[in-house]
């Protein structure tokens, strides 16, 4: 097909984008300044009628394309008309022209082998609400692959491109597998020319893989038959391999090393849709796209708590590291925290004795001269305080003497008991 190949009144022809196996795509302009993308379908249509198979099955499945674009999703292609062409009698759809580079482009120099972490999750969620967007009115893309997802220069996003294989039957599906050059992205039932939810989720899986990894799991070698079958089986058979090792040695020597860790929730969404049976994988775009959501608020959440831990958790003390020595044969070996306290001890004695041997001698003074005052003081008291117990019990016994004679004059003489007081005195 050339740059003069007709492909319907009003739709000039700009040249060939891209050709393949499962169709190609052209450049074209409409009357005016309007750029479109026109996928064209390898299998010609020899009667716009509804008894030819291929020309219904072509009609339902537009349909479905029509639903998609019911309600505008900025990841997903615009698809603004489809038809037949008026040479080849070709099938085809008109979508509208991205402005920017594919993921192929993105991977391939001076571009690094592989995206940022911040880079990959941003597209992995977009790519992801592209088909729970398809999913959810029942269309299946078939076709996912680094060149059908372009990075629009305009706004920022990814955006899905080219549904062709989601208009053909699952002969045509089956038939253009053998010529198809991204089998690297293909799952395992494609090769039975199945195309299911799961199928989309298994080829969105690699892409992540080969954004992280910097190539796909099973790698197309040549273009040969024997190499095209190898990945074949490998998709069905192999395991997928690390992910993590394969980062670290496409990894670009002046990223931080930050960028080598990748969230463990990733790694684990990324083999589920990469398992070989589609039962296994998650259901569809709507499931896909729910996981990202929460894993990520999970994440967020985790890393505020960090944050608010830290800062009300002081600063650590900085600590002196002290080289790791080995002990020698027949040495002994202690902590330093008994190491340190021997050294404090030791430093105490040579002080202590330094001070013993330099300090003068002092006189002797007498004993009395260096009792203080409030020793002489408390001796007199203390003597005051015996002298006025003697006096009191003498006293006392002046007094019980002299009461006990009264007594004994009163018994002899009881008349005289009125006229005089207890001290013998007359009242």
């Amino acid at each position: 097909m050339s740059k003069v190949f007709t492909i319907t009144k009003g739709l000039e022809n700009m040249g060939a984008l891209r050709t393949g196996g499962q169709g190609s795509v052209y450049k074209g302009r409409r009357i005016g300044p309007i750029i479109t993308a026109v996928k064209l379908l390898p299998t010609p249509i020899h009667s716009e009628s509804t008894e030819d198979k291929n020309y219904r099955n072509f009609l339902n499945e537009v349909e479905k394309l029509k639903k998609v674009n019911e309600i505008p999703n900025p990841n997903v292609v615009k698809i603004l008309n489809s038809g037949i062409t008026e040479s080849g009698s070709f099938p085809f759809i008109e979508m509208e022209f991205i402005e920017g580079p594919d993921l192929e482009d993105l991977l391939k120099p001076p571009h690094e082998k592989i995206f940022t972490i911040k880079e990959v999750i941003k597209l992995a969620d977009q790519l992801a609400c592209a088909l729970s967007h398809c999913h959810k009115v029942g269309v299946k893309h078939g076709d996912i692959k680094g060149n059908n997802v372009k990075f629009n220069n305009n706004s920022g996003n990814y955006v899905l491109l080219d549904f062709g294989l989601s208009v053909m039957s699952d002969e045509q599906r089956r038939s253009s597998m053998r010529h198809a050059g991204a089998i690297e992205f293909m799952a395992p039932e494609q090769n039975e020319g199945k195309m299911l939810f799961q199928t989309d989720i298994y080829s969105y899986g690699v892409i992540l893989y080969e954004l992280l990894a910097g190539q796909v799991p099973f790698p197309l070698k040549d273009n040969g038959e024997t190499a095209r079958n190898n990945v074949m089986l490998s998709h069905m058979e192999s395991p997928v391999p690390d992910i993590l090792q394969l980062r670290k040695i496409n990894f670009p020597d002046d990223w931080p090393k930050r960028e080598l860790q990748i969230p463990e929730w990733l790694l684990q969404m990324i083999t589920k849709c990469l398992e070989k049976s589609p039962e296994k994988r998650y259901a569809n775009g709507t499931e896909l796209s729910d996981v990202i959501a929460e894993s990520s608020i999970k994440e967020i959440r985790v890393e505020v708590v960090k944050e608010i831990a830290a800062a009300a958790i002081p600063p650590a003390p900085i600590v002196i590291q002290r080289p790791n020595l080995q002990p020698q044969p027949g040495m002994m070996q202690i902590s330093q925290s008994v190491f340190a306290g021997l050294m404090i001890l030791l430093i105490g004695f040579m002080a202590y004795s330094a001070y013993s041997l330099f300090r003068p001698v002092p006189k002797a003074v007498p004993v009395s001269t260096i009792l203080p005052d409030t020793a002489r003081i408390n001796d007199s008291f203390r003597k005051a305080e015996q002298q006025r117990i003697i006096d009191y019990r003498n006293k006392r016994k002046k007094t019980d003497s002299l009461t006990q004679d009264i007594i004994k004059q009163q018994q002899k003489n009881p008349a005289d008991s009125t006229k005089k007081d207890s001290t013998g005195n007359n009242q």
